[in-house]
């Protein structure tokens, strides 16, 4: 009776992730990233207008942020996870399958930022009201993002018969767990923590007038606290350490924490309120036309 009552509540996982149009493959991974990115460009276009910025910055700096990001991302997630490709038995080449999944977040983050501070030294936009403006929309995109393991059926947690449990197919599951059917939905625990963190964040910036970073620091924050327990739940065993049994991921949250933490208290005591100014001149316009010389 329990084991009916379980089956009907759990979350089923798609019966696949691809469907072919064509000769077009549609995958379910990417329509989340993508969905998470327009998500992201829009809450932060929005955000960015609000605190005096020109409508267009922000679609503009994507073009930068977002192939940086993608490459930082799959290169983060092979750099920690090397032996799923270049492991006995493995094929390297499949390092470059990024439709497969495999996408590291703070990789993603750190490449992308590079990205955008390179399209904002360009445009003469100021670093920080940038990131703070556009930072909450990243949660979003990463709530999106989320979905994409959920059509993998990838990054599980542990075994469960919780009701909200995650069915898996026996395929996608460890060689240990072929005897499990249902697991802790890890995405969509995540999805709930960044939803929730962006309408903290939105909140407390509105009431607080952060600024000078502080968005971005606040950002870091609320994430790391939430990865740090979803990591917990994990059971594939490639990123565990020899330091304290955690996973790399965990240590990676707990030192980005309070490096955020140490910033978010030390520009506090330095800088209150909204930036005076977000561009280091004149905006830059776009197919501005040349003055007359008739």
């Amino acid at each position: 009776m329990m084991l009916t009552l379980v089956t009907v509540l759990s979350i089923p996982s798609p019966s696949q992730g691809t469907w072919e149009l064509g000769p077009l493959p549609i995958r379910g991974y990417a329509l989340s990233i993508i969905a998470g990115i327009i998500a992201a460009i829009w809450i932060g276009e929005r955000r960015w207008v609000a605190r005096g910025g020109t409508a267009g910055d922000v679609s503009d700096l994507a073009v930068w942020g977002i192939p940086f990001g993608l490459v930082g991302a799959r290169l983060y997630h092979v750099l920690t996870d090397w032996q799923l490709y270049f492991g006995d038995g493995e094929n390297p080449i499949t390092a470059l399958y990024i439709w497969r999944g495999g996408l590291g977040i703070w990789g993603g983050i750190a490449m992308g930022t590079v990205g955008v501070i390179i399209g904002a030294r360009i445009r003469g936009i100021r670093l920080l009201p940038l990131l703070d403006a556009i930072a909450p929309g990243v949660l979003v995109a990463q709530a999106l993002g989320r979905w994409g393991n959920w059509f993998n059926q990838e990054l599980f947690g542990r075994p469960t018969d919780l009701p909200w449990a995650l069915e898996i197919d026996e395929k996608h599951r460890p060689s240990a767990y072929l005897d499990q059917a249902t697991f802790h939905p890890t995405f969509l625990y995540e999805f709930l923590w960044c939803l929730a963190a962006f309408a903290l964040i939105v909140v407390l910036d509105r009431r607080l007038q952060l600024s000078h970073g502080r968005v971005a620091a606040l950002y870091v924050m609320a994430y790391t606290v939430g990865r740090f327990w979803i990591e917990s739940l994990r059971i594939d065993e490639v990123q565990l350490s020899d330091v304290g049994g955690l996973r790399f991921n965990q240590w990676t949250s707990l030192v980005l924490f309070a490096l955020a933490a140490a910033y978010f208290v030390w520009a506090g005591r330095r800088a209150s309120g909204r930036e005076e100014a977000v561009y280091t001149g004149p905006p830059v316009v776009e197919n501005e036309k040349e003055p007359s010389t008739d």
